[in-house]
């Protein structure tokens, strides 16, 4: 490779930085992060989700996942109860406030993916399936 702008990694590291930032300043308004989001959306569709297996859901180990929900607990947009037959587990649900900003958080990340289609113009189409195969793949070995 002759320079770095040529190299995968880099180039979707820029990427996301750039997504993320815009992605930032669309929720900011909310009050929400973009990381914030996905956890109101997560629990829009699974409302009572253990910690752990939101965790696994976002990727994120349990210290990180347990940073965010603190964060979320003390801005009033989730809570944590005890799962009723294993007190061990904590269950995450999504606050009365929670669950109001998903409209206007749902309509700031449709605009991020709008906006992201109009730079890529034509080219945006299958876009989120490759990175999704990008994402979910485990194993790298070279295959020729």
């Amino acid at each position: 490779m002759e320079q770095i702008e040529d190299c995968i990694s880099f180039l979707i590291g820029k990427a996301g930085q750039q997504v993320t930032r815009r992605a930032r300043e669309l929720l900011a308004p909310h009050g929400v992060t973009p990381v914030q989001y996905a956890v109101l959306k997560i629990l829009a569709e699974d409302d009572g989700i253990s910690g752990a297996d939101l965790g696994a859901r976002m990727k994120l180990d349990s210290a990180s996942i347990t940073g965010v929900v603190d964060r979320m607990e003390s801005l009033g947009l989730v809570e944590r109860l005890s799962d009723a037959e294993d007190r061990r587990v904590q269950r995450i649900y999504a606050t009365g406030k929670g669950c109001s900003l998903q409209g206007p958080l749902d309509a700031a990340m449709d605009r991020l993916n709008a906006e992201a289609a109009a730079v890529l113009g034509g080219k945006a189409a299958g876009l989120p399936r490759h990175l999704r195969l990008l994402g979910e793949r485990k194993n790298w070995t070279h295959r020729t």
